[in-house]
């Protein structure tokens, strides 16, 4: 319990008034991290409550199941997002769920540790991977891809207006020396990003070149936005009527998955393919969500943010599942 009490999860009194946790309720954190959020609905839950805690880093798996040693209402599962509707199936608990947090994103234990990959500040190997048991990392990636699937990776996930301009500098430097380290691609995205060596100005002074680009290529290694995707339609599955889902993501492209999944309207069909009548139908079939937002987005308050500034970006949305 001791990484759950240091740790200090995003939006945690908010995340647990939005659950409106019941003392014999069922909840799912499907994000467990360090177990900030699952500490919290521990707390209130009685003896009869129950919670399960999913993730896909081992990291996090090992934190839970050390958690769970001692608190026998905790369940583990090491899985993706993806895998939570077979998960809760074959526990026969679909429809029986009373609420879900999912808290996006990467952790604080993940950015801190260099090995990872998952931050420029500091030098380590370019791995990336949520779960390095599978998959290949963002090195490997980088170091074989095409420079048109670097660059559309980074403008489509990273929201990166200079996608094309690094992706060939990235392609032209490893040619040379393949790239491996976060470090040596942090130089090179910053040589190739335009104006970098002007003085930024006062709104762009915090964010550093290469946020974009990692952020984009993070999300193309461990396919994130389909893994939101499939974890919302297990969720809703997994709900029962009157349970609470909620979502705290980190960037435009999470939040609008969210929101519009929670309007019913799934996410937005392909852009700059044919799309039939019959398809249209169907994917307007497939997510007519039987969930009601409760309010509005909500954010982390400025005594947050002070404490934890990984609050700043993120947005907390809740919805109810209707009959």
């Amino acid at each position: 319990m001791n990484g759950a009490a240091e740790h200090h999860p995003v939006m945690r009194a908010a995340v647990v008034e939005a659950l409106n946790v019941r003392q014999d309720g069922t909840y799912i954190d499907a994000t467990f991290g360090r177990g900030g959020h699952s500490a919290a609905i521990l707390e209130r839950l009685g003896p009869a409550g129950r919670l399960l805690a999913l993730d896909r880093d081992p990291e996090a798996i090992a934190a839970a199941r050390e958690m769970s040693a001692a608190e026998p209402r905790l369940g583990v599962i090491d899985g993706r997002l993806s895998d939570l509707r077979a998960e809760i199936e074959d526990r026969g608990l679909a429809g029986g769920i009373d609420g879900m947090i999912f808290d996006l994103g990467l952790s604080s234990p993940q950015l801190e540790d260099k090995n990872r990959g998952f931050s420029f500040r500091g030098d380590g190997p370019l791995d990336m991977r949520m779960d390095p048991r599978s998959g290949i990392s963002a090195a490997e990636w980088l170091n074989s891809a095409a420079e048109d699937e670097i660059a559309e990776a980074i403008f489509r996930y990273g929201e990166e207006r200079h996608s094309r301009r690094i992706a060939a500098a990235i392609v032209r430097e490893r040619r040379g020396t393949p790239i491996a380290g976060t470090a040596r691609l942090a130089e090179i995205i910053a040589a190739a990003a335009p104006g970098n060596k002007r003085p930024p100005d006062r709104k762009r002074r915090r964010k550093h070149p290469a946020t974009r680009t990692f952020q984009g290529i993070r999300i193309r290694i461990n396919g994130e936005l389909d893994e939101l995707r499939r974890g919302l339609e297990g969720a809703l599955a997994a709900l029962r009527v009157g349970g609470r889902l909620a979502v705290i993501s980190f960037h435009s492209l999470e939040d609008r998955i969210v929101k519009r999944f929670m309007a019913g309207a799934g996410d937005e069909l392909p852009r700059d393919l044919p799309v039939t009548a019959a398809q249209v139908q169907s994917r307007a079939s497939r997510f007519d969500t039987p969930l009601k937002h409760l309010g509005k987005a909500r954010r982390a308050t400025a005594a947050e943010v002070a404490r934890n500034p990984r609050a700043r970006s993120a947005v907390l949305r809740v919805a109810e599942k209707l009959p």
